[in-house]
């Protein structure tokens, strides 16, 4: 069991010790020691030595697959390929959207959160030669807008489009990125910084010394500083942060809200 450092921010747990109640599902982190390990001493592992063990016992080196070529573009209900992904990208942000959207970092341009292919049976249509059609999200910091596009990558048409408020869809790397930025930058980051300097011996200057999985923050009544009341109309972060090849440090109770650029402390 590794050592656990217990200090300003409350504690910076090794592997799965963050143990946050219902979190750990909810921003659907693996934590270290975990993924890819057989410790239930079946039979799994001594059956894939046998297969690879030669006549003379010794363990022959598996043999791995080189991944198909990703094609241009899909069939049916086929994965998005890279090309589609980026035309559906280029299609769904014209110049209006990006010269009127604004993203986390305050820059021109909307915030691309996800694109995903619209299911042939969706639209009524199923088989290999139906339409390729794919939703682009996008999150408009300027007036906190989702902001929805389908595309038809077959006529390279923006075929509809929705914009919501107060929907909070997961958050983007760059968003946590953004987050850890503003956190490290503020006088509620000295606790993180200074956890993160004794598990490493290092200063924490960006956020790319970290590894990051955050969940959305929705304001609850009484629950939190008036600061952070407009949490769910805004766009806010609740970051669990992790050491790169070290321990997680529980930041729990500190909020972040993107849209005003504002940080809080939980009281609770």
């Amino acid at each position: 069991m590794r050592n656990i450092v217990h200090r300003h921010l409350g504690k910076v747990v090794a592997g799965a010790a963050v143990a946050v109640a219902g979190t750990a599902v909810m921003v659907g982190i693996t934590l270290p020691g975990t993924a890819g390990a057989d410790e239930s001493g079946g039979s799994g592992a001594g059956t894939q030595s046998a297969q690879q063990a030669g006549r003379d016992g010794a363990v022959r080196p598996g043999v791995v697959q080189q991944a198909p070529a990703e094609g241009d573009r899909g069939k049916g209900s086929d994965p998005l390929t890279g090309d589609e992904i980026k035309r559906a990208e280029q299609i769904a942000a014209n110049r209006q959207l990006l010269n009127s959207a604004q993203n986390v970092a305050g820059e021109r341009g909307p915030q691309r959160l996800t694109v995903d292919l619209v299911d042939p049976e969706d639209d009524g249509t199923d088989g290999a030669n139906a339409p390729r059609r794919a939703d682009v999200t996008f999150y408009d910091y300027k007036n906190d807008t989702l902001v929805t596009k389908t595309v038809n990558l077959d006529t390279g048409k923006v075929e509809e489009t929705g914009t919501q408020h107060g929907i909070q869809p997961p958050l983007s790397r760059a968003e946590n990125a953004e987050a850890a930025r503003l956190l490290i930058a503020d006088p509620l980051g000295a606790g993180l910084k200074a956890d993160y300097k004794d598990a490493t011996g290092k200063e924490l200057t960006s956020p790319d010394q970290l590894l990051l999985n955050g969940a959305v923050y929705r304001a609850t009544a009484g629950a939190q500083p008036a600061v952070l009341d407009k949490c769910g109309e805004h766009r806010c972060v609740r970051l669990f942060p992790k050491v790169v090849n070290g321990p997680w440090i529980d930041a729990r109770k500190l909020i972040i809200d993107l849209s005003a650029g504002k940080i809080a402390k939980l009281d609770r």
